[in-house]
């Protein structure tokens, strides 16, 4: 039974403290040549970590205190390897009890524990970068605000780290050279942390770094900044070399804070303020950061269910033809009136992006511009040509159902598609110029017309216009708004009118807000316009009142009075 056994056996006669050991036990530890017979060769080769427990289990076990004995331990074979063993022993006893031996087994279990070890080490490490994950971080840092919780003095702190624009990464280049870069990246950083500090990467371009035992704020800023510049240093990927910059999220324990799901939100809040401020930049968690946070989720289901009951109205803004007063069309615009208040769209529109409720927000205004001009053409409120404008994002571009959208907004209205268009801003046709080309020839093939709004914000101004299909663009207010006394601004106007009459564009400018602006971009011969010098934006109510007094007929003699916009 012995030699049949692929296990060692081992026998030991506690009487005569004599030890037996088979040739498989020696074999399988590469010790066929030496002779034993003794307790202590065998403890001799167990590791210094294991030999104790070792002992204290076979002790335990003679006494009576286990029904049998079953240990694992590391055992030095006899190449110098450490290998690990499972051991298992049964004690004989005389007619009085008193133990007399114990024979056992000895298996060789360095596969499966390794492999346990491989599973454990893959449950709590990254697998592109070998860094902890965050599981392994989380526990981490459970335990450094144990520490902190027995020691107020000790200080740690989380960073939250995200890579600045890193999709154009993979975009531009390919998945595998943004793979390279976080692998790089995670060097770098590695690099300039403290032996004692965890980098953890969270997954795609985030990654956290929890500073254990801090002097304090002054500590966590210089490794933010070091963290900052080492990630900023030039890189070189398959012939193209990558600048990036990262935003960064400090948070200290120092808020009292004892929970480390509530550190890394913390940290993950300011890095998002510090990404809101441009990027580039590191950020210290306030408690008024999470306070923005918690005043932006209630707009944003607030706005859900705003959008839901259709509480939302739809104000309109005149864009004028300078050179005649006539009406030319009217602006769609999204105005939300919450509570005893109307918020302003500059605090639900970002919010709307953000969210993806862009699309239904949009949705919405869509149709209702397209009924309410449907309806003045029809009561002959305004000439037939008169069109209605409504803004595109670009969500409701990538979402894929925008066409679907627009067909039966002006089937329902009974609207003719000359009437209606779409305005996208430069940075929506600069962030996926061939899906956002393709999307408009085909609303342009309906016969919607199309047009370019907040021309001259973008950092691709020209390029856009090689791909932009439409045959409109719209000057940007802040332009005009200090093109009076400005020479550089007006410099600037004239240089987009000119370029755009030259590439065959119209030109409807915003923010008219005076008579000088007027005649100055009539001078200019830019075609429309649109501000408060005319109206601002207005419900139908009462849009529908001066269409009715004649004020906006569009009649080729009648001037919109500047009074309107008092």
């Amino acid at each position: 039974a012995v030699r049949a056994t692929n296990d060692g056996i081992w026998d030991w006669d506690l009487t005569t403290r004599s030890m037996h050991f088979s040739e498989r036990w020696k074999t399988l530890l590469g010790y066929e040549d030496f002779t034993w017979d003794e307790p202590d060769a065998w403890f001799k080769l167990v590791h210094p970590d294991d030999v104790e427990r070792l002992r204290r289990e076979i002790d335990q076990h003679l006494a009576g205190d286990s029904a049998n004995f079953e240990n694992e331990h590391r055992i030095r074979h006899a190449d110098g390897d450490w290998r690990w063993v499972l051991t298992r022993g049964l004690t004989t006893c005389d007619a009085n009890g008193t133990p007399i031996r114990i024979t056992g087994s000895l298996s060789d279990i360095t596969e499966r524990r390794n492999a346990q070890q491989q599973l454990i080490h893959d449950a709590l490490h990254d697998s592109l970068t070998g860094l902890p994950n965050r599981a392994l971080f989380m526990d981490r840092l459970a335990h450094c605000l144990n520490h902190v919780e027995r020691d107020p003095s000790y200080g740690c702190a989380v960073l939250f780290i995200d890579i600045d624009r890193f999709k154009l990464v993979n975009d531009s280049l390919s998945h595998t050279a943004g793979d390279r870069l976080l692998v790089e990246m995670a060097r770098r950083v590695r690099r300039v942390l403290r032996p004692r500090d965890t980098l953890a990467r969270l997954g795609g371009d985030e990654f956290t770094i929890l500073l254990d035992g801090i002097a304090g704020s002054v500590e966590a800023k210089d490794i933010a900044t070091r963290v900052g510049q080492a990630i900023a240093e030039p890189a070189s990927f398959e012939g193209h070399e990558l600048s990036v910059v990262a935003s960064i999220g400090i948070a200290h324990n120092t808020e009292g804070i004892a929970d480390a799901e509530d550190l890394v939100r913390n940290a993950d809040i300011a890095m998002y303020h510090a990404k809101g401020h441009g990027g580039g930049r590191w950020e210290t968690f306030d408690t008024s950061m999470h306070q923005r946070v918690l005043d932006r989720m209630s707009v944003e289901t607030q706005l859900r269910q705003a959008i839901d009951q259709g509480s939302l109205r739809t104000f309109f803004q005149p864009i004028v033809d300078l050179r005649s007063g006539a009406l030319h069309g009217l602006e769609a615009l999204a105005r939300w009136p919450a509570g005893d208040r109307e918020l302003p769209p500059c605090d639900f529109i970002p919010v709307a992006e953000e969210t993806g409720l862009i699309s239904p927000l949009g949705t919405l205004i869509l149709r209702s511009a397209c009924q309410t001009l449907s309806e003045w053409r029809e009561r002959q409120l305004v000439k037939p040509d008169v069109t209605v404008s409504v803004n595109v994002s670009i969500c409701q571009i990538t979402d894929g159902g925008l066409v679907d959208h627009v067909r039966a907004a002006l089937k329902d209205a009974k609207l003719p598609a000359r009437n209606l268009t779409l305005e996208i801003t430069e940075s929506t046709l600069i962030e996926n110029p061939m899906l956002v080309s393709a999307e408009l020839r085909e609303l342009m093939y309906l016969g919607v017309t199309v047009h370019l709004d907040d021309f001259g914000t973008g950092y691709s101004s020209l390029t856009v216009l090689n791909d932009f299909p439409g045959d409109t663009l719209k000057i940007d207010r802040t332009f005009v708004d200090s093109m009076i006394g400005r020479p550089d601004s007006h410099t600037i106007v004239t240089s987009i009118v000119g370029l755009a009459h030259n590439l065959g564009l119209r030109v409807i400018a915003e923010g008219i807000e005076n008579a000088d602006q007027l005649h100055a971009l009539t001078a200019l011969g830019c075609e429309y316009g649109q501000g408060y010098h005319f109206a601002r934006p207005l419900p139908a109510g009462e849009i529908e009142t001066l269409l009715a007094g004649g004020n906006l007929t569009g009649a080729e003699d009648t001037r919109l009075p500047a009074s309107i916009s008092s």
